[in-house]
């Protein structure tokens, strides 16, 4: 653990997730807001988030997987894919990315136009029971897409997991906004509710995409595509003291094995 604290890598995707996150959190809030000369439409905030995603991904996806979501970290921890330290400095950086984007729109967004910065919240006579259930369905499959579309232990052809992701978020923003604004993110929904100290139901929205989440994890991870791999290496990840680059190497070498004797 102390030698992937102290490795320059380490350092280098936790900054990724820090600045993907409040990106994705300014351009994304930024499409909600409601200017007096053109309200705007789901369609619009939709594309939006997800284009942000899209982006992110490919920015950042190389150096730390881009998880810009708290519920997404924690999924890729229950898949045994990152280690504890990763995934609680990942969600730091997240927060603290969240916070500062949300921050700098609301600084140069102008007074009358701010609002509640697109906060979450309950709408259409929506149930805090039916505002959870919606947020777990929207996560579930925005963490299934996730696994999927990255998986290195596939030999199809993947296509751009990018635009993937992004056409995942988009996808749950066109359902969901009418429920609870869609949030799929516990960051996205705490970044504007601290700048606006707007707290209304506000564990909805880390509930909902954190369950969600997980169960996408256990889902896809143990019953879809099992990894195959030994709880030794799985408690080895993680500690931080098996690189998931190895893992990947030796979950190939499994498969050729079991091509060849096949």
């Amino acid at each position: 653990m102390r030698r992937e604290l102290c490795s320059w890598a380490f350092a280098r995707a936790v900054i990724a997730e820090f600045l993907a996150t409040l990106l994705f959190i300014f351009f994304g809030l930024g499409s909600a807001l409601k200017w007096p000369s053109s309200l705007p439409t789901v369609l619009q905030i939709s594309l939006a988030f997800g284009l942000a995603i899209g982006t992110m991904v490919q920015a950042v996806g190389h150096i730390s997987g881009a998880h810009i979501n708290p519920a997404v970290t924690v999924a890729f921890l229950v898949g045994s894919h990152i280690s504890f330290l990763r995934a609680f400095a990942y969600i730091l950086a997240q927060i603290l990315g969240g916070l500062v984007g949300a921050g700098i729109l609301y600084a140069v967004v102008p007074v009358n136009i701010r609002g509640n910065l697109a906060s979450n919240a309950l709408s259409n006579s929506t149930s805090p029971a039916q505002g959870v259930a919606i947020e777990i369905i929207l996560t579930f499959q925005l963490v299934l897409c996730i696994f999927a579309s990255t998986d290195s232990r596939r030999a199809d052809n993947l296509g751009s997991p990018a635009l993937s992701i992004g056409l995942s978020v988009t996808l749950g923003h066109l359902v969901g906004i009418y429920y609870t604004g869609c949030s799929m993110n516990p960051v996205r929904s705490l970044s504007p509710a601290v700048i606006v100290k707007r707290f209304n139901n506000h564990w909805i929205f880390w509930v909902g995409p954190l369950v969600g989440g997980i169960l996408g994890s256990l889902v896809y991870n143990y019953i879809l595509y099992p990894i195959q791999s030994s709880a030794a290496e799985k408690i080895a990840i993680l500690a931080g003291t098996f690189q998931e680059e190895d893992w990947v190497k030796r979950q190939d070498q499994r498969r050729r094995k079991s091509v060849e004797c096949s």
